[in-house]
């Protein structure tokens, strides 16, 4: 980036950032370099528009070159920046939770239509709380209880209910899902870890080896938490009640395999906005 004494402009960081990222394999490397730079100068992406001859101070270029080499070794831009948006919602990230990513935003809708009234609720495995508290945002109502093995998550997701509105009406529990609170609940939602132990190797570097590998690995086959979520369905459940999944590309067909043999009903696949089936349901008779 040259040194710190050069005259460096709005205009000609993006350039070169994005050259630079593109060079290290990161795909997106001109949004990157745009939202790094917006976050270093405390402006939006218009804002950076509208000050592309803006030359940069010293300290403002160095905060800048902190955050490039950063994600040149390919740590998330959630977790440089420090947030992700999820259902118009702003959540802290931080290496300690798996970062929500857009096609979760499949499990809220498909659960928000089958929540009415004072429904009981259980997330499971709830990481960074997007699951259960973009829930609790949308239904203000329903009792929510989210459990996460994780103490740092736990942390990470209590912080995430305050900041958002919610923090009243979530019940956090340190718990892992080998046995679920007694319920019965009107509705279970979880993103279980769900890649196989061989295959995490093969994840992109900024999963592989940034995130935490407690949300990432689902064990020989990547069913594992599948297993063990359902075996407990018919117990956990309300009578009527519904357990949402989302799962990995290609597993769609095991999960409900899994949900018919713990005689759940009304199984249903939904599939995210790239087509791959991301979502299973089923329903306690």
């Amino acid at each position: 980036m040259g040194s710190l004494s050069e005259s460096w402009t709005v205009l000609m960081l993006l350039r070169w950032t994005a050259d630079y990222f593109a060079g290290r394999g990161i795909d997106n490397p001109r949004l990157d370099a745009e939202l790094l730079l917006a976050a270093t100068l405390g402006l939006d992406r218009v804002g950076l528009y509208l000050n592309f001859e803006r030359p940069l101070q010293a300290e403002e270029l160095a905060g800048f070159r902190d955050r490039v080499k950063r994600r040149a070794t390919r740590e998330p831009l959630a977790y440089i920046l420090g947030h992700v948006e999820f259902w118009s919602l702003s959540f802290l990230v931080t290496p300690a939770v798996l970062i929500p990513r857009p096609e979760t935003e499949l499990l809220i809708e498909e659960s928000l239509p089958r929540l009415n009234g004072l429904a009981r609720v259980l997330d499971v495995g709830t990481g960074s709380g997007a699951l259960a508290i973009t829930l609790v945002h949308e239904r203000p109502q329903c009792a929510m209880t989210a459990i996460d093995v994780s103490a740092a998550a736990l942390a990470v997701a209590t912080e995430n209910a305050r900041r958002n509105g919610v923090a009243a009406r979530i019940g956090f529990v340190q718990q892992d899902l080998v046995e679920l609170p007694p319920g019965p609940f009107e509705l279970i939602v979880a993103n279980p870890p769900y890649v196989p132990s061989g295959e995490l190797a093969t994840l992109m570097p900024e999963v592989r080896d940034y995130e935490p590998r407690l949300a990432l690995d689902g064990g020989a086959d990547g069913l594992a938490a599948y297993r063990t979520l359902v075996a407990q369905a018919g117990m956990t459940l309300a009578p009527g009640g519904w357990l949402l999944v989302e799962v990995g590309t290609g597993q769609a067909r095991a999960v409900q395999e899994l949900f018919a043999g713990a005689e759940l009903k009304e199984i249903f696949v939904s599939r995210d906005l790239a087509g791959i089936e991301r979502v299973v349901g089923g329903r306690r008779a």
